[in-house]
């Protein structure tokens, strides 16, 4: 396969090379694929006192933010009350940046900008990204699998996807706002194989979560490197994704030939299908409700359903279709999101362990 790396913010192709450096070398000595590298088109400088932080300028992002705080996010989310799911958390964010959107006009450039690197590279078909970068790469997926079904004949370059402490994917909304695509309101979007890279102790842990909740849970895999908002560099994580996606990698190159046999047509009505089908069990789930149900359990097609939980620092785990149809049981895909409970290591938890 070959990858297509979008950095975080702040960022460049050059610095995340070096930054995702010790993961793409486990990966290639594996034999699980190529990256090219691509950057954000708006140069920006580092916020004060971060001079050294981001690496050597220039720095780019791949939104025309031109003005604000760079950390008032992160202000805001400290008086976010505690216990609301990633939707609600993400909810609260965004009202609280009304005043603040991006115009639809610099998003739209930004995934034109992804799409003309895709095309350039008929090789490309997987998409990773750290950050702002992952955000954006959701968004592509979304908007690619969009575009596919708008226009006949046209071909779905991205299969797999990964996301470092990544965040929902973005829509439109009206003339101008652009919002996060959250689980309760518009069910699972993302429905190509992905793999979901973060710490628990990252500050945005709940954005990562939110994107992990629209994404297929038959196909979506989790992985808690048990630190912070970081691209993992040490020696043991980088080891044991290494194993994670030499898990995953050949079953989606499975996919991929599988497909390869199909007309355009029956590849549009599967993607039709899919849609259809989150949609019945986005009803189903609001129908019953997703109140009650206790740490790592959701609605399921059969009633309530329990995911493998992530109380393990470096542990990868499918969705709970994925680990119940590896135990021989229903593998009915769940229709419930997961919350930051069930991914709740502490910072105390964190300094018992020797990470």
């Amino acid at each position: 396969m070959k990858f297509l790396c979008l950095p975080g913010a702040y960022g460049s192709a050059k610095n995340f090379e070096v930054q995702f450096g010790p993961l793409a070398e486990e990966f290639k000595r594996r034999g699980l694929g190529s990256f090219t590298y691509s950057q954000g088109t708006h140069e920006v400088g580092p916020p004060p006192g971060w001079e050294d932080y981001f690496g050597k300028p220039p720095l780019y992002r791949f939104l025309d933010v031109s003005h604000g705080d760079a950390f008032e996010t992160l202000r805001r989310l400290r008086h976010v009350p505690r216990g609301l799911n990633p939707e609600d958390t993400m909810r609260q964010l965004q009202s609280a940046t009304e005043e603040e959107d991006w115009h639809q006009e610099a998003w739209r450039e930004a995934l034109d900008g992804v799409f003309k690197t895709v095309d350039d590279d008929p090789e490309i078909n997987a998409i990773i990204g750290y950050s702002e970068g992952a955000m954006v790469a959701a968004s592509f997926i979304v908007e690619e699998r969009e575009r596919c079904l708008r226009e006949k004949g046209r071909e779905r370059r991205i299969k797999f996807g990964i996301f470092i402490a990544g965040a929902p994917p973005l829509k439109f909304e009206g003339n101008k706002r652009i919002t996060a695509q959250l689980f309760d309101e518009v069910g699972a979007v993302i429905d190509i194989p992905t793999l979901h890279i973060f710490g628990c102790d990252d500050a945005f842990l709940t954005s990562a979560v939110a994107l992990f909740n629209v994404c297929d849970p038959r196909t979506a895999v989790m992985y808690d490197h048990g630190l912070g908002h970081i691209v993992p560099r040490d020696a043991e994580n980088v080891y044991r994704l290494g194993t994670v996606l030499e898990n995953v990698v050949p079953k989606v190159e499975e996919q991929i030939r599988r497909e390869a046999h199909l007309t355009w047509k029956e590849r549009r009505e599967a993607m039709i299908k899919f849609a259809e089908g989150q949609g019945q069990r986005q009803e189903k789930g609001q129908q019953h409700g997703q109140e009650g149900l206790g740490p790592g359990q959701e609605q399921g097609h059969g009633g309530v359903t329990t995911r493998p939980g992530m109380h393990q620092r470096g542990c990868s785990h499918l969705s709970a279709a994925t680990s119940a149809s590896a135990h021989g049981s229903d593998p009915s895909p769940t229709s419930g999101s997961i919350t930051p409970a069930e991914v709740d290591f502490t910072v105390a938890m964190l300094r018992r362990t020797d990470v």
